[in-house]
């Protein structure tokens, strides 16, 4: 008898760490800067420029770009602005890590805090959260049916039968994992209304409603460039003004394996971003000019099913079969959703009134994720940060910042409690509105992409042993039996109870098929190929 092996190509996840950093530095104002009287705004930017995979550690090198929006303490209450970059460099420890070894790396500042020492010296405190992941690409062997011996001649027909159950099993199957960046290069000019541009003191620069689309042999980014500046006119009072648009933005990238089929999980980050003002056709600097990159961690994912041999007897011979359970990966799902957030800010303490609302950001925060009976449970917060003109003259610009909390359940059919996921925000639309002098009303929409796999396990054969019948074990058999079905018993199970075949038991009973119910009677014949020495 020879065993027919079959490798399936596969993966599973096998490392999952999370991993905090804080960084604390003290940021002293340049000379060429005035004094600081008041924060207004802060902003970051984290940027990683290496990752090292080495033995049980996961090395990550990198800065986090710090920008600062404050009122000097002079009578005219200007606005300045600092930028900074904090430098970090971080060992994080993860339990069977290979050195070379590729990982998926998330990571975003849970919290970044900026306060006045005095009015030359800043504090700066940020935590920073690291989520590491890795997939294990690995070939399962397992038997997919038997073949007799080569016999010729008369021992042909003297080859032991076998009797084989088989059962096809669905699972996912890694086609395509890769790390890429995509350019891009925007020019924005400003509005017709608009003096030019002197010097910019703040920018946000944001994508929104970002999508991914498989096509044959390559990948579509999609999505909303978002931009708002704040600068310092070319006019005789050098005004405060500023610009908000949303540009259309679209990519291709080449991608090998990719086709529309596939099942995608692609995180899409936004690493650089740098606006420069150039100058148009007329010469005058009235265009806003962004390059940036961003980062895709690819994995394509494929569904295939798979037939192997589940079991097998042989009515002549005593097989023992040598196994082993082996792990795989099943898809749960794959889903877009989208969540409407909606809130009000009231100001409080000694900020002043509201007289206009320049410009309104957000951040969404995920808190908890936890598997309920109508799928997936989300619980976070959109942090929201509203820059605005305020009704003091002392103070020109305020920042209206709150969290506006929400929940939202992602619908997945019998999502088992086994379940492993990646669940990737995505600010799509935030607005701010005004109602009444000292509140703001926020709405937004989040969109929520979910990519959910449950690991499994499956007991394969690896080696099937043949040997003799013990001969008591074929006496102790009755030479006619009648049997009555019980629930649950198949035509396979008695057949190999009873050391026979199922065709056997069919052509002895006049049945048209292995279909059986509770309450009929078999008649089993005893096989008289099974008892030694009987031709």
């Amino acid at each position: 008898m020879e065993l027919l092996m079959k490798n399936i190509h596969m993966c599973h996840r096998t490392k999952h760490v999370v991993s905090r950093v804080t960084l604390d530095e003290d940021l002293n104002v340049p000379d060429v800067k005035p004094d600081v009287g008041m924060i207004i705004q802060s902003r970051d930017h984290m940027v990683l420029e290496h990752t090292r995979a080495e033995s049980g550690k996961l090395f990550v090198d990198g800065f986090l770009e710090t920008g600062i929006l404050y009122m000097d303490d002079t009578k005219e209450r200007q606005l300045h602005r600092l930028d900074v970059k904090l430098l970090f460099e971080e060992a994080i420890a993860v339990e069977g890590l290979e050195p070379g070894e590729s990982v998926r790396l998330r990571r975003e500042t849970e919290d970044l805090n900026v306060s006045l020492i005095n009015s030359r010296k800043l504090s700066i405190r940020a935590l920073i959260r690291f989520e590491v992941s890795s997939e294990e690409i690995y070939d399962l062997s397992a038997a997919a049916g038997v073949r007799p011996d080569d016999s010729a001649g008369e021992f042909a027909k003297a080859a032991p039968v076998f009797c084989e159950k088989k059962e096809n099993f669905e699972f996912l199957q890694l086609e395509v994992q890769k790390k890429d960046i995509l350019r891009f290069k925007e020019d924005i000019p400003l509005g017709a209304g608009k003096p030019n541009i002197r010097e910019v003191l703040w920018e946000d620069i944001q994508m929104r409603g970002c999508r991914t689309h498989l096509e044959e042999g390559r990948l579509k980014v999609q999505g909303s460039l978002f931009l708002f500046v704040l600068y310092r006119a070319e006019d005789e009072k050098e005004s405060l003004q500023w610009m908000e648009q949303s540009v259309p933005l679209e990519g291709i990238l080449a991608c090998d394996g990719c086709t529309a089929g596939l099942i995608q999980d692609i995180a899409v980050t936004l690493s650089e971003a740098e606006l420069t003002v150039k100058e148009d056709m007329d010469g005058e600097p009235r265009t806003c000019h962004l390059e940036g990159i961003f980062d895709l961690n690819i994995s394509l994912y494929g569904t295939d099913t798979a037939e192997i041999l589940a079991d097998i007897f042989s009515p002549e011979k005593d097989l023992e079969l040598v196994t082993a359970d082996e792990t795989y990966e099943t898809l749960v799902v794959r889903n877009e959703s989208k969540c409407r957030v909606q809130g009000k800010l009231k100001i409080q303490g000694a900020n002043p009134d509201i007289m206009q609302i320049c410009h309104c950001s957000g951040c969404v925060q995920i808190d908890k994720n936890e598997i309920v009976e109508e799928g997936i449970r989300t619980e976070g917060v959109l942090s929201v940060s509203i820059l605005y003109i305020s009704s003091d003259d002392s103070m020109p610009f305020a920042v209206l910042e709150g969290a506006i909390p929400f929940t939202h359940t992602s619908e997945v059919q019998a999502a088992p409690t086994r379940s492993q996921y990646t669940l990737t925000p995505d600010l799509e639309q935030i607005s701010a509105t005004m109602s009444g002098g000292d509140q703001i009303e926020v709405r937004a929409a989040i969109g929520l992409n979910l990519f959910a796999t449950q690991a499994c396990r499956r007991r394969c054969i690896h080696e099937i042993l043949e040997k003799d019948i013990a001969p008591e074990r074929l006496q102790a058999v009755p030479g006619i039996t009648a049997y009555l079905v019980q629930e649950g018993d198949t035509l396979w199970e008695i057949a190999k109870e009873y050391f026979l075949t199922p065709r056997q038991i069919m052509e002895s009973n006049d049945l048209s098929s292995e279909q059986i119910k509770k309450g009929d009677c078999l008649i089993l014949m005893k096989n008289v190929k099974a008892i030694p020495n009987v031709s």
